[in-house]
């Protein structure tokens, strides 16, 4: 779907839950500490999710040495997320998959998952996720596309959990998606899946493999305080449907500091 993919940024900076700042600041965290090691075994995690991190050092560092000058947790994210056309100057691009796609390599890759025979798994890009390398092939750029759908998607479905979106949330969301360059046809898909009725079982038996439910995984997490029955028992489907393995999801809930 026409730039679906560049606005997965934008739709996690104006979907997430109030904790959702935070938890993304303990995956930058997590990552800067750990994913250079793992990656290193795999010939390195060059590419979008190195700048990311990098941006995240000075963006990050520069607003606690100095937070009367910076524009706030929305520019912030903006910088390091760099979704939609109307991202924050310097943004990185493809920095919302970076982060979800660091976040599943290391629990896929530490978490207890692996190939047969004790192998590292495989990924969409071979020794890593697209995502934390840029796309390069058009085979990459439709793996970034069926994802960018699915991610969000997640995030919706984990909204929905013990609730309907009210039309005043709705409004909010898509006024913001075009604020960030959505076109009519992507807005006419995300109001039809805010509108319509859970579905949880079609959702993941769409989900194509680990790698894909695992990023779907995290970003629910940044849907959602999980502050309710409902959304514990939705996270709990949602693995137990889309085949996560128990010590994978515990990775994912460690990576972002919550505690499901």
């Amino acid at each position: 779907m026409a730039n679906l993919s560049e606005l997965v940024g934008t739709f996690i900076q104006n979907t997430m839950s109030p904790s959702g700042g935070e938890r993304i600041g303990n995956i930058l965290n997590d990552l800067q500490a750990n994913i250079s090691n793992m990656a290193n075994r795999q010939g390195g995690a060059s590419g979008v999710l190195n700048k990311m991190l990098e941006a995240a050092k000075t963006t990050l560092g520069n607003a606690s040495e100095n937070p009367t000058q910076a524009a706030g947790l929305g520019a912030v994210l903006g910088s390091l997320l760099g979704g939609g056309s109307s991202s924050v100057a310097g943004a990185v691009k493809g920095g919302a998959f970076a982060l979800l796609a660091g976040v599943a390599y290391k629990a896929l890759t530490s978490g207890g998952q692996a190939a047969p025979g004790g192998s590292a798994p495989a990924f969409s890009g071979g020794a890593l996720p697209v995502g934390m390398t840029a796309a390069q092939t058009p085979a990459d750029h439709q793996v970034l596309d069926t994802t960018a759908e699915l991610v969000i998607k997640g995030m919706i479905n984990a909204a929905k959990a013990d609730g309907e979106v009210s039309a005043d949330e709705i409004a909010h969301i898509l006024g913001k998606l075009k604020e960030a360059g959505m076109t009519a046809e992507t807005e006419a898909w995300i109001f039809k899946e805010l509108s319509q009725p859970l579905d949880l079982s079609a959702f993941a038996a769409a989900i194509p493999n680990q790698e894909v439910a695992a990023q779907v995984y995290a970003a629910s997490l940044l849907a959602i305080e999980v502050d309710t029955p409902q959304e514990q028992a939705y996270l709990e489907d949602l693995a137990r449907l889309t085949g996560l393995d128990a010590a994978v999801v515990q990775n994912i809930q460690q990576t972002l500091g919550v505690k499901v």
